[in-house]
Parts: structure tokens; C-alpha cells; sequence
């Protein structure tokens, strides 16, 4: 049975839909059939292209550096040298243990300055009880001559060890604020950035010791503070005590009060 004209194109239509329906995105160029356009990775290599244009100028701009960093610079100033009098000796010591580090140096200065006890000082401090006022000062005593030598130390440690420190902190900073290329790449400035906080805990540590050292001399201060104050009570006590117990009007002057403070 033979297909009429109208019927043949029909189907002619049918047929050119189901393939255009089926068919991929891929099609050849100018009728040669070797040559096929993919839209979906074409679409892919624009975006690869467009990741990797960006990548490459985020790493440009690692790689660029700053060329004028000395408006950020600022002076590191060293700590001079202390000079102390020492006339007759009465400050043997003191210069060497406020610069250096030296623990016998500073246990000689504090020696040196400070007044010496008696030596018959053991025997009368024996017969005294314990939270008295002169046990009291012999505690002050013994706590002061323990921490002050320290703190010298620490002081002359601190000073000795910033006129050490102050070549390597220069050199780290001129290479940061170093304006070539033989500085500037990015490991180059992350690993100036990690010796800069290394440079920043060390000085931390070293004042932590100050600052330990200064909480050392208010609890002696206030060792001293808390005793007179404590002293000058029991004084008064004792006072009003002694005017309770004995009539001080001139018609008791026969007896004599030999229990008074000096």
C-alpha cells in the first residue's frame, strides 16, 4: 500500500521530532560530523578558567609587597646603665646587681645597705612569743632580706638581657619594614610574624618576673603598714589598761608606775 504526499510528510515530521527530542547536546559544525560543539563543557571550561583567573591573582597579590613600609616604623629604645654612689662602700655591689645578673652581687649590695642586727639580737628574740611585736619585725626582716636581692636580680636580669635583645629586635625589624623582594614573599612574612611573637612572649616572661618581683615588695609594704597599725592598738590598749589599774590623780603619787612603754 503506497503513502499518499501528505501522509509521507507527516510522518517525515514525526520522525525529525522524536530525533531532535532524543537527541544530545552535542552537534557537528558545518555538516562534517568529526567536528561536534558540547554547550555543557564549554560552559564547564569558562568556569575552570574563570577559578583559575582567580586563584592566579589572589597568588599575585601574596606575592606583591609593600614598598614603603618605614611609615610604620617606630624606635626601640635601650635601657641605660644605673650608676649608684659608692663613697665608703655603703653600696658595694648595687651598680653590678641593678645591670647584670647576678644573684651574689645583689645579695652583697643588700647586705651592704641595710642596717645589721645585733648579735645579741638571737638571744633576747628567743625569749619573746611568736606574734609579738618584735617577732613581727623579725619576720619583716627575714622576708625582706629574702625577696629584695631577688628583685635586684630580676631588675639586673631585665636590663642585661634588653641590651642583649636589641641587636636580634632591630634586625627583625628591618626586615619587616624591608621594601625588596628577598623578604616579601608570604613564607618569608609568616615566619617574620612568628619570630615577632616570639620576641613578644619572651619580653612578656621577662615582665611577668618584674611584676612578680613587685607584688613581692607590697606584701613587705604592707607587712610593715599592717604592723604599725597593729602596734600602735596594742599601745593604746595597754595604755588604757595601765590608767584603769592605777589612779593617776596627785593624791595617789605615792606609788610609781614602773610598767610604762618607753
Amino acid at each position: 500500500m503506497k503513502l499518499t504526499l501528505t501522509k509521507r510528510r507527516k510522518w517525515l515530521i514525526g520522525v525529525g521530532g522524536a530525533v531532535l527530542l532524543t537527541a544530545t547536546p552535542s552537534f557537528a559544525l558545518f555538516g562534517i560530523g568529526d567536528i561536534v560543539f558540547d554547550p555543557t563543557s564549554y560552559a564547564s571550561l569558562v568556569s575552570q578558567l574563570t577559578t583559575l583567573q582567580t586563584q592566579y591573582n589572589m597568588l599575585k597579590n601574596n606575592i606583591t609587597h609593600f614598598s614603603v613600609k618605614q611609615q610604620w616604623q617606630t624606635t626601640l629604645h635601650a635601657l641605660e646603665n644605673v650608676t649608684v654612689a659608692n663613697r665608703f662602700g655603703e653600696t658595694a655591689g648595687m651598680s653590678i646587681a641593678l645591670n647584670t645578673n647576678s644573684p651574689s652581687a645583689s645579695s652583697t649590695a643588700w647586705k651592704a645597705v641595710t642596717v645589721t642586727m645585733n648579735g645579741s639580737a638571737p638571744t633576747y628574740l628567743a625569749s619573746q612569743s611568736l606574734g609579738s611585736s618584735r617577732t613581727s619585725q623579725l619576720a619583716l626582716i627575714e622576708t625582706s632580706d629574702a625577696v629584695s636581692p631577688d628583685c635586684l636580680t630580676a631588675v639586673g636580669q631585665y636590663r642585661s638581657d634588653r641590651s642583649t635583645n636589641i641587636t636580634p629586635n632591630n634586625a627583625l625589624l628591618s626586615q619587616q619594614f624591608d621594601g625588596s623582594d628577598s623578604t616579601n614573599s608570604e613564607v618569608q612574612q609568616l615566619n617574620l610574624l612568628n619570630a615577632a611573637e616570639a620576641q613578644k612572649a619572651a619580653e612578656m616572661q621577662s615582665q611577668g618576673t618584674l611584676q612578680a618581683c613587685l607584688a613581692s615588695q607590697m606584701t613587705i609594704a604592707n607587712m610593715e603598714r599592717r604592723n604599725a597599725q597593729a602596734e600602735d592598738l596594742n599601745t593604746a590598749v595597754f595604755v588604757q589598761q595601765q590608767r584603769s589599774a592605777n589612779d593617776t590623780s596627785a593624791a595617789n603619787e605615792g606609788s610609781t608606775w614602773d610598767t610604762y612603754l618607753p
